[in-house]
């Protein structure tokens, strides 16, 4: 006989009976759910989904003409998972989006119970202001909004900045602890001027050089590459609590052997082009791409170029439970 965790048991007229009789008081069975709240496997609802820059830039500029920043407070194109339509979610612990500052605005100064992470895709002369902290804001560059801090955006440049979003959003909704409000005097008073690495700044140029040295001082991963973890140089901890972040480097003609992990991944193409396995689903990518790996599920990245990718998941979360697993390579690869 199969216990209640290899599926429901048999029913029958005096259990049916009987659970109606446990919904009229607000109760119910566990074991007829037991199967779908304990599961041998993760079970992620978001799917391997790809965002193509070359589509959604034309999109997101579209939106420039529509709204201004001010009136949108953030003119943001969301990346909505198809396996989770209409929860504003890229997995099932993360929101994230493309946001557009155009010539000249300034995105109103607020702040959240969410954390947030902002990785720089276009810029000439963007930036953002955390807590009266001001810094320039430079393609690749990463840059941490923790929670409960006055931030804004602006553009003081000819050109458009853009860049990708990820906030724990879903994460504090879950928990039913969001709040959020408006600087008292609209924009915030800045302590100086801009600097070039303020503590919430990890600057393009710096990783990209730690991942060289990495390049010349050891072998790849099998599954990885060469991959280094974004820290907080004050703590060595996660830059945010809940928000794991990394950049790796895949060299031209990688192939790397699949592997699995409990946090679903967003990754951000940051330089070349290749393709990546998820499950059964390929994609073909390239600068400014965007993908999503869930939970659990085979990734297996392949390079055509010498490949940079950044990527974002709730691993720090995860870790902090104790719950986070990996297996790479997968024994079966």
């Amino acid at each position: 006989m199969s216990s209640a965790l290899d599926g429901k048991p048999a029913a029958s007229p005096v259990r049916q009976e009987f659970y109606r009789r446990l919904r009229e008081k607000n109760a119910a069975p566990l074991w007829e759910v037991l199967s779908d709240l304990v599961t041998p496997q993760p079970k992620p609802r978001c799917v391997p989904a790809l965002w193509k820059y070359e589509d959604m830039r034309p999109l997101l500029m579209e939106s420039g003409g529509l709204i201004s920043a001010r009136e949108a407070e953030r003119r943001v194109l969301i990346l909505e998972n198809p396996g989770l339509p209409g929860l504003s979610q890229i997995t099932q612990s993360l929101y994230a989006g493309l946001q557009l500052v155009l010539p000249g605005e300034t995105a109103p100064t607020h702040r959240h119970a969410p954390s947030a992470l902002r990785f720089v895709i276009e810029s000439d002369a963007g930036f953002t202001a955390v807590d009266g902290e001001k810094t320039t804001m430079r393609p690749g560059d990463f840059i941490v909004t923790p929670s409960w801090t006055y931030h804004d955006h602006g553009n003081a440049g000819a050109g458009s900045v853009i860049w990708l979003d990820v906030l724990d959003l879903p994460i504090i909704n879950l928990l039913d602890a969001g709040f959020s409000e408006h600087h008292p005097q609209g924009t915030q008073p800045l302590n100086g001027s801009a600097g070039d690495a303020p503590a919430f700044s990890y600057p393009f140029a710096s990783s990209r050089a730690r991942l060289d040295r990495m390049r010349r001082n050891g072998a790849a991963h099998p599954c990885h590459g060469f991959k280094m973890p974004f820290v907080n140089p004050a703590t060595g901890a996660w830059p945010l609590p809940a928000i794991a972040t990394f950049l790796q480097l895949l060299p031209q003609g990688f192939a790397g052997a699949a592997h699995r992990s409990t946090d679903s991944t967003v990754f951000c193409v940051v330089e070349g082009q290749g393709r990546t396995r998820i499950g059964e689903t390929t994609f073909s990518w390239k600068q400014h791409d965007l993908f999503v790996a869930p939970s659990w599920m085979p990734v297996a990245h392949a390079s055509e170029t010498d490949a940079v990718l950044f990527s974002a998941s709730d691993r720090a979360l995860q870790q902090t439970l104790g719950i986070w697993r990996e297996e790479a390579p997968l024994a079966s690869a």
